[in-house]
């Protein structure tokens, strides 16, 4: 199967299926943005802790992915 045919078959699958898809579509972008958050900063994703002794600029890449997250759920599987 060519690739070209597996696109038409994938953007087919998120158009017919939208809710279904398109939830677990953003929330792996949300994750994709979170680790290139953290590794933006020098970071490794999954290795800090959101403790005190965090820096701040980790926290604000939890929270934005945390936010996304909360977005992905709410309005598009609804």
């Amino acid at each position: 199967m060519s690739k070209k045919l597996i696109a038409i078959i994938f953007v087919l699958l998120v158009l017919t299926s939208s809710v279904t898809v398109a939830g677990p579509l953003c929330q792996t972008a949300c994750n994709i943005g979170w680790v290139k958050c953290y590794a933006a900063l020098g970071f490794i994703a999954g290795t800090v802790t959101g403790g005190t002794g965090a820096p701040l600029v980790v926290h604000a890449c939890n929270i934005a992915q945390g936010a996304f997250v909360d977005y992905s759920t709410t309005e598009l599987d609804t």
